[in-house]
């Protein structure tokens, strides 16, 4: 089945969802690395991504996200930075999926009882909550907020760039 558009969870609703000992069949998390880059370097600049918005952003996105900064990192800042993703997605949405196509009317119950099966994690993100960071040295200041900005396109919400500490 394919994959629903972010916007029908990008509201945050109903209770937090996140004990995953009492159901089965979750999908594991699709962010593979939280902390990327020179891990052992001491970076004076740090630089972040902030939500302006309250709303829940899947992993798939989160991934993506990282995926895109690390690139643009990667090229441009060799061995000088280090970026890490900030929150963890513990909130697991679920999807009530429906039959379709010929004959679905007699094996399908409609909404009754439509508790729905887990299909990805999400954050649920609260307006100022940081989602990535960036370590980095003055140099490579530019490349990072660069690396940002194009990871903030792949994220559902709008965000602001932080710059959380800095050289004097």
């Amino acid at each position: 089945m394919t994959r629903k558009p972010a916007r029908m969870y990008r509201k945050i609703e109903g209770q937090v969802y996140t004990r995953q000992e009492y159901m089965g069949g979750i999908p594991a998390c699709r962010i593979t690395q939280f902390d990327t880059g020179n891990l052992k370097g001491n970076f004076p600049v740090a630089l972040s991504l902030g939500v302006e918005e309250a709303a829940q952003v899947r992993d798939t996105a989160l991934e993506a996200a990282r995926i895109s900064a690390v690139r643009v990192l990667e090229k441009f800042a060799p061995n000088e930075f280090r970026l890490k993703v900030r929150r963890f997605p513990h909130q697991i949405l679920r999807e009530h999926k429906m039959a379709t196509g010929a004959g679905a009317d007699r094996i399908s119950d409609g909404m009754r009882r439509a508790f729905g099966k887990p299909v990805s994690h999400a954050v649920r993100a609260q307006i100022g909550m940081e989602l990535l960071t960036v370590y980095t040295t003055a140099a490579h200041v530019a490349d990072a907020k660069e690396a940002l900005r194009k990871a903030s396109h792949k994220l559902p919400v709008p965000t602001r760039l932080n710059v959380v500490t800095a050289a004097s």
